[in-house]
C-alpha cells in the first residue's frame, strides 16, 4: 500500500467533536487514486517507489506519451503524477487506491503543498521586520523599509542570505502532524483539521506517519 495520496483542496467547513468543541476543517478531495508504475530498486530505477495518478484531465492537452503511459495502467490522462517512497505490503500496477483504505479517522499526517504566492513584498510583511519606526530626525518615509544592511568599507558587500525584499510564497511547503478529523468515503474525500498549504483548488501530498515517528 502507498503511503500517501494526491488530493486537492476544496474548501473549508466545520464540524462538532463528541465534547461539542466546533472544529474548522479543510476538505480535501483525494482520490480515486490510480498507481500508474512501481519502481524497485531491482528494476531500472534502481530504487523502491510507487506513482500515483489524480484527477482525469482532456485527452487532447495529454502528450501521447503520457497517454499510453496511462494506458498501461488501464487509465484515463490525469493532472498530475507523484511518487511516494515509502511504501508497504503488495502493490501492484493499475492499482486504484481510496481513502478509506490508507487514512483513519484520529490519525496524524503531514500535508503538502505549494503556498500561496503573494507578489513581490517587503521586509515587514516578507520577514516580520518592524520597519525603521519613526517619523522624526527627517525620516519621513522610511517606517516600512529595512534600514541598514550591512556595513561600508569592510566587507564591501552584502552577504548572500540577507533578508530583503522579494517575491513571497509559491513554495514547496510541508506542514506536519495534521488530524483527519473525519473520512467521507462516498465523496472520496476527508476533513483536515489544520493548515493546510495552497490555494482552493491546489493540489497536495498526503503523507501517512510512519509508526516510527508517532510518539
Amino acid at each position: 500500500m502507498s503511503s500517501g495520496l494526491i488530493g486537492k483542496k476544496v474548501g473549508m467547513t466545520s464540524i462538532f467533536d463528541d465534547d461539542g468543541n466546533n472544529i474548522a476543517c479543510t476538505v480535501v478531495e483525494a482520490g480515486p487514486n490510480v498507481v500508474t508504475q512501481v519502481k524497485t530498486e531491482e528494476g531500472p530505477d534502481g530504487y523502491d517507489a510507487v506513482q500515483l495518478a489524480f484527477d482525469n484531465k482532456k485527452e487532447k492537452n495529454t502528450t501521447k506519451a503520457m497517454q499510453g503511459h496511462f494506458a498501461e495502467a488501464d487509465a484515463p490522462p490525469k493532472q498530475i503524477v507523484k511518487e511516494f517512497r515509502d511504501f508497504e505490503g503488495e502493490v501492484a500496477h493499475g492499482d486504484v487506491v481510496r481513502v478509506e483504505d490508507l487514512f483513519e479517522e484520529g490519525e496524524t499526517i503531514d500535508v503538502v503543498g505549494v503556498s500561496k504566492g503573494k507578489g513581490f513584498q517587503g521586509v515587514v510583511k516578507r520577514h516580520g521586520f518592524s520597519g525603521v519606526g519613526m517619523k522624526t530626525h527627517g525620516q519621513s518615509d522610511r517606517e516600512r523599509h529595512p534600514g541598514s544592511i550591512g556595513a561600508s568599507a569592510d566587507p564591501s558587500r552584502v552577504f548572500k542570505g540577507m533578508k530583503m525584499a522579494g517575491r513571497t510564497g509559491g513554495e514547496r511547503t510541508k506542514i506536519q502532524n495534521l488530524t483527519v478529523a473525519r473520512i467521507l468515503p462516498d465523496h472520496d474525500a476527508l476533513l483536515v483539521h489544520g493548515s493546510v498549504p495552497g490555494p482552493k483548488n491546489g493540489y497536495v501530498e498526503l503523507h501517512k506517519k510512519k509508526s516510527d515517528e508517532i510518539e
